[in-house]
This record gives structure tokens, C-alpha cells and sequence, in this order.
């Protein structure tokens, strides 16, 4: 099965992204969680965490070579806005 592909990506105050993607749904996903993972300590930084961007081809958001999240992770456990 194919996900939809990301379109944008803002951050919110939260550790919330609000994701678009490419079938014009919109929805969040909360990072939180991700936070307990070692991998994901940097986010802990609110400077660091706002640089987000959507990878080319919108198949995840990026912060460095080390941190991304997948357009299907973002899809299967983002809430519909």
C-alpha cells in the first residue's frame, strides 16, 4: 500500500507537528513520545526541533542526517485535524 507523500510540515509550541500531505488531509502527530529515545534527545530543543523539514519526495521530515520520521509513521499515528 502507498501513503500519501508529505507536503508540509509545521512545528508547534507543543512538540506537535501539523503535517499536510499530498491528498490535501491534514493532520498532527504528537512527538513526545519520541522524546524518551535516545535518537531524539536533540528535539528536546525548541530551536532545534522548529528547523524541521519535509524530505524530498515528502517521504519524511528531516532535522539532521540522524533524525527523521516516515510519511507512514506520520500517517498511521497522526489525528485527523
Amino acid at each position: 500500500m502507498q501513503y500519501p507523500k508529505i507536503e508540509t510540515a509545521v512545528p508547534t509550541e507543543n512538540y506537535t507537528l501539523v503535517i499536510e500531505f499530498d491528498n490535501q488531509q491534514i493532520k498532527e502527530y504528537d512527538v513526545t513520545p519520541l522524546l524518551e529515545n535516545e535518537m531524539f534527545y536533540p528535539l528536546k530543543e525548541p530551536s532545534f526541533f522548529k528547523n524541521v523539514r519535509v524530505e524530498s519526495g515528502g517521504y519524511a521530515v528531516v532535522w539532521n542526517a540522524d533524525i527523521d520520521i516516515s510519511e507512514y509513521e506520520l500517517w498511521m499515528r497522526g489525528e485527523f485535524v
